[in-house]
């Protein structure tokens, strides 16, 4: 859960860091807020689209099991471990 946590984050994050990069390659100091306070809402805007699409691409794409979970269980005296039939 924490690594699916991490992940949305960083996808959150990534415009930021774009807009960051672009500000350096344009020389202008990416610590200063001026630079910053227009853009924050798209930023903002533009990451929470970027963690929707991968929850969508995510639901598009998994892999879909037809049959039930079996959970992990004991047959003659082994622990036969839980699977999807």
């Amino acid at each position: 859960m924490a690594r699916a946590l991490i992940d949305d984050i960083l996808l959150f994050l990534l415009p930021f860091a774009a807009f960051g990069v672009w500000l350096v390659l344009r020389q202008r100091s990416p610590l200063r807020w001026i630079h910053w306070s227009d853009q924050a809402a798209r930023l903002a805007i533009a990451g929470a689209a970027l963690v929707i699409l991968s929850f969508v691409v995510m639901a598009v794409t998994a892999e879909r099991h037809r049959d039930g979970f079996v959970p992990t269980h004991i047959e003659n005296g082994r622990v036969v471990p839980g699977q999807f039939r």
